[in-house]
């Protein structure tokens, strides 16, 4: 049977089983304990049957005793002690019974007692099962959920790669922004750069000439 409940996948399936073997084991401890009752009714009644006919010979007795045939009387109290000595024997034969018997009734009682018991528990331990057997297949997923890092690692890592391809696209965008701007900026300051130089040179140019004499026609 402890094999039998370390081997047990189905708890529900066992209990069940269990309470088919218990009230087997009632019925036959029923049919034990009425064969008992029974021979111990057998037993009273012979007793009772050995005091009846003892008591009818003492009667045989008197009436020899009456009719003057003491013989007769002494031969009916002889047949009347052997019934006495029967019943006597009969007698304890049926007490010792009857206290078997009522120890097999209390046992039986008690039997019943633990069967009902068992009967009201069933549905309990199926239920603790039942969840015992949930929280473990919650854990066993919980526990592949979390314990199996391979696959998020492996995203974290093309999260991290994204990540840095759009860092370096947008600091290459940036630098080419800058790169536009940088020539444009250019080309303006080369563009005033030369009208300033011009407007210098033309300036040099009208001072020189008023310092030389003017030219008649």
């Amino acid at each position: 049977m402890n094999d039998l409940i370390n081997k047990a996948e189905n708890p529900e399936k066992m209990l069940n089983q269990l309470l088919i073997d218990m009230n087997t084991q009632l019925i036959e401890s029923k049919k034990a304990v009425a064969m008992a009752i029974a021979d111990e009714k057998k037993l009273e009644r012979e007793t009772a049957n050995q005091e009846a006919l003892a008591q009818e010979w003492e009667k045989k007795a008197m009436l020899a005793v009456r009719a003057g045939k003491d013989d007769l009387a002494r031969e009916a109290l002889l047949r009347k002690q052997e019934y006495e000595n029967a019943s006597a024997e009969y007698r304890k034969q049926w007490e010792a019974q009857k206290a078997a018997v009522d120890k097999l009734k209390i046992s039986l009682k008690e039997l019943q007692n633990k069967i009902d018991e068992a009967q009201r528990k069933k549905n309990l331990l199926i239920a603790r099962a039942k969840r015992a057997e949930a929280q473990q297949k919650i854990q066993s997923t919980m526990s592949s959920v979390t314990g199996n890092r391979t696959a998020f690692d492996a995203f974290d890592r093309i999260a991290q790669k994204v990540d840095q391809l759009e860092a370096q696209a947008d600091a290459a965008k940036e630098l080419e922004d800058l790169s536009a701007n940088n020539d444009l900026e250019k080309k303006f300051a080369e563009l005033e750069k030369s009208d300033d130089t011009a407007d210098l040179m033309l300036l040099e140019l009208k001072e020189k000439m008023k310092a030389l004499p003017e030219k008649t026609e």
